[in-house]
């Protein structure tokens, strides 16, 4: 990022440094050296400027830019030079665009955690290094024991259930399924270790 930065200042610096040095468009070598006798022609006027002091006209001086006067139904004559006010190119340098990094979502799962009534693993799902939903593995699915998975299921799992909205293994135990709880708080604080 940083040497293409520096890149792009140094492009600019150059470009500029280029233009300026180059000089003002229409004044040539030939065009500074001239004698006051050669002087550019003004469009829609015949006579040529008048002399400052010590005999050298505007547009004869080098550097020196005249503005044309240019009246309605005036024509150029054909070959007549005229210089006109300096006008300078630049070039933009080219924008970098810094766009968001792309959120990557990842999966983690906590290990396998025994407890009285059977067993359980508890896989998070991140995006990012937020946690956007969770769920358990391998819950007792019958009897007393299923139903308490099921309370745990229903108030911890889920985009919208307390692990998502705590970010965290911090969690309020579901009454009747004490043992339940502690062992998914247990795999989630393993799984929020691991991510």
């Amino acid at each position: 990022m940083r040497r293409a930065l520096l890149a792009i200042t140094g492009l600019a610096a150059s470009t500029t440094a280029l233009v300026v040095l180059k000089g003002t468009p229409g004044t040539s070598q030939a065009a500074q050296d001239r004698p006051v006798a050669e002087a550019p022609a003004v469009p829609g006027g015949s006579a040529a400027p008048e002399s400052t002091p010590g005999g050298v006209t505007p547009s004869a001086r080098p550097g020196a830019t005249v503005k044309p006067s240019v009246r309605a139904g005036a024509s150029r004559t054909p070959g007549a030079r005229t210089s006109s006010a300096t006008t300078r190119a630049t070039t933009a340098a080219p924008r970098t665009t810094t766009s968001a990094p792309k959120v990557t979502t990842r999966t983690v799962t906590g290990p396998v955690v025994t407890y009285k009534y059977g067993s359980l693993q508890v896989r998070i799902t991140l995006s990012g290094s937020r946690i956007v939903d969770a769920t358990g593995l391998g819950m007792p699915l019958d009897g007393q024991s299923g139903l308490r998975s099921d309370d745990v299921q229903a108030r911890y799992s889920g985009s919208s259930g307390e692990v998502v909205a705590k970010q965290s293994a911090n969690l309020s135990a579901v009454s009747g399924a004490t043992y339940t709880s502690t062992a998914y708080k247990q795999s989630l604080q393993a799984a929020i270790d691991k991510a």
